[in-house]
């Protein structure tokens, strides 16, 4: 099960057309001692390369840096809170 972050447009080389992309994570089995693994997914679902995130896609995570640096802020500032309780 994954879930969806947040989303945007995007020009996909590889298909040469306008396509929409998310964040989305994938939660790992033993969530609570590892981070959930974050990747690109576009809504071109007959692409090879969909979900893979690997050579000759352009979709990295840096796409969405703000967004990630965003929620590792937020996650910090949890962990702070429940130390100080």
């Amino acid at each position: 099960m994954s879930k969806k972050i947040k989303g945007k447009d995007y020009f996909c080389s590889v298909v040469s057309e306008d396509v929409k992309i998310s964040l989305k994570k994938n939660p790992s089995v033993n969530s609570q001692f590892a981070e959930d693994k974050l990747y690109v997914c576009c809504n071109q679902s007959e692409c090879q390369y969909v979900d893979e995130n690997v050579p000759p896609c352009p979709l990295t995570l840096d796409l969405f840096s703000e967004e990630i640096e965003e929620k590792k802020e937020k996650r910090k500032a949890r962990r702070e809170e429940e130390d100080y309780y």
